[in-house]
């Protein structure tokens, strides 16, 4: 191209590194461009909500407006802030690139409590704007509360150190686009899959005009294909909802290792309604949109009642979604748990240089021999079952398997490549399927220690619950010995090896993404009957 391009940009010190990024992505393939700063209404308005302010677009407005008047040749946004539709005359050329979509909270170190979930202390104030992000941490921690939050990140994080806030919000990619210090917060970072990002967190658009085919062929060469697939159907989600990007609606796709694509969607009608969750998988991201939408429809039949093998506390996540939809609650376990040994020998924990719990159980009688753990000790969990149980013993996971699902041979993989080389302590129970242990290296010196052991209740009642979710093989053993299953109800296992006893039975089952009641909650409501 022999022109010299003009790329229109907000003028916040991430709008300028995104547009830079741009610049820097063409001038690998020849093409000089200069930057020209505009002000759009989101800059110039805050005093407002944005969810308050009219129209759609704040941030991106009036450089679509320099686009079609030919002052600007292409315009960087991020692209999550884009309305779904473009103006007529305009298209987006080309994605970055997807950065980290996960969020951070940022705590004030004053306000920082590990024994509760994300980290913060009891009824903590969180600035955030974001509708989604409210629903979803109300979800998880119903006492926190919100304030509203403007501004780049500069000014965001100055309005934290002055202490008008407990803790904020932010993307973990703006933060890591801009390299902040913030080595004077306690920094909680929470996966996409635990809460749903914003359709297109951490993908850069670039938007030219729709005539402007040169410069849409030349874009092609910095373009993503495999995130443009993605996040296409996560906008196409946002577009079928009818929902603005300030709308209590996350959804995030990925692509997986075996090629396929799976999408989670979280959708409230307001930032204090509890949300709806699925968890889809699609060898193609063709219709997924579609069936994700399908799943939210009104006319769908949840289940009136559902029977869990473990008590529910009344604040559990599980809980609060089943009784949203009143669905009625059968929830007993069905075995008992008795230790197996009254001490630990402290040369044990002397030598361990990981501690590894597959189980709440596992923690819950680790910690109650009273153990004195080394500072230089790490200590890994199954998921995020397990990393809220740790916290109530003031420990914060170092290793979690909660990102890769409910697979546990594939955690136990990613474990053994980090723990290679060194001593892993293993606190199990009795009789237990050892399926980290079987995939430790061979350079990896194993401690292994049944310290529970699980017995079943020698009488258990039926249900009549329409579904019924299994927490563990013996669980199963202990409902199967004097029951059969009706035919018209559906099976939820958690984990692999609990859905291998059902399966040993000829009975089908479904199997959440995560081993928790996040997991659980997504399952249920997906299902359909």
């Amino acid at each position: 191209m022999s022109r010299k391009l003009i790329i229109g940009t907000r003028g916040s010190q991430l709008a300028l590194w995104q547009a830079n990024y741009i610049k820097a992505k063409l001038a690998e393939i020849g093409v000089e461009a200069e930057l020209k700063i505009i002000k759009t209404q989101g800059d110039i308005i805050q005093h407002l909500r944005l969810d308050k302010l009219e129209g759609k677009g704040f941030f991106t407005k009036e450089l679509e407006e320099e686009l079609l008047s030919n002052t600007i040749d292409l315009a960087v946004h991020s692209h999550k802030d884009l309305p779904t539709v473009n103006p007529p005359g305009l298209i987006i050329a080309s994605v970055s690139e997807r950065e980290d979509p996960s969020e951070l909270i940022i705590i004030h170190k004053d306000c920082v409590d590990v024994t509760k979930r994300l980290s913060l202390k009891h009824n903590a104030s969180v600035g955030t704007s974001s509708n989604r992000r409210k629903a979803q941490l109300l979800s998880l921690r119903p006492d926190l509360e919100f304030s509203d939050l403007r501004g780049n990140i500069q000014t965001r994080l100055q309005k934290l150190r002055d202490e008008q806030y407990d803790a904020i919000v932010l993307a973990k990619a703006g933060v890591a686009r801009v390299e902040m210090d913030l080595s004077d917060f306690h920094i909680e970072e929470i996966s996409p899959i635990e809460v749903v990002p914003a359709p297109a967190q951490g993908v850069l658009a670039v938007q030219i005009r729709e005539v402007d085919t040169e410069l849409y062929a030349i874009l092609q060469k910095i373009n993503d294909a495999d995130v443009a697939r993605t996040i296409a159907v996560e906008r196409k989600v946002l577009n079928m909802f009818e929902a603005g990007c300030h709308a209590p609606l996350g959804c995030y796709c990925r692509k997986t290792n075996d090629g396929n694509y799976e999408a989670w969607t979280s959708i409230a009608e307001t930032n204090e309604d509890f949300p709806d969750r699925i968890y889809i998988k699609s060898e193609t991201t063709e219709n997924m949109a579609q069936a994700i939408f399908d799943k939210y429809q009104k006319e769908r039949q949840l289940p009136k009642s559902v029977f869990i093998t473990r008590d529910l506390d009344e604040q559990s996540y599980l809980y609060r979604f089943l009784t949203k939809h009143n669905i009625q609650i059968d929830a007993r376990s069905l075995i008992r748990i008795y230790p197996t040994i009254n001490t630990l020998d402290s040369f044990i924990l002397k030598k361990a240089d990981w501690i590894f719990f597959n189980s709440k159980n596992a923690i819950d009688h680790f910690f109650k021999l009273e153990p004195y753990i080394l500072k230089k000790t790490k200590i890994a969990v199954l998921g995020r079952g397990s990393e809220d149980t740790l916290r109530k013993y003031n420990r914060i996971a170092d290793f979690s398997g909660d990102n890769l699902g409910i697979d546990t041979q594939s955690i136990a993989k990613e474990f053994a490549k980090v723990a290679d080389g060194q001593t892993v302590f293993i606190p199990r129970a009795k009789g237990s399927l050892m399926s980290i242990q079987k995939e430790l290296t061979a350079n990896t010196e194993l401690i292994d220690l049944p310290i529970y052991e699980t017995v079943l209740e020698d009488e258990v009642d039926k249900t009549n619950a329409e579904v019924l979710v299994f927490t563990s093989p013996s669980n199963v053993e202990a409902y199967f010995k004097n029951n059969l299953i009706d035919p018209d109800q559906k099976i939820i296992c958690i984990g692999y090896s609990t859905g291998q006893a059902i399966e040993a039975m000829g009975l089908p089952y479904e199997l959440p993404f995560t081993p928790d009641e996040i997991g659980l909650s997504e399952a249920i409501f997906g299902l359909d009957l």
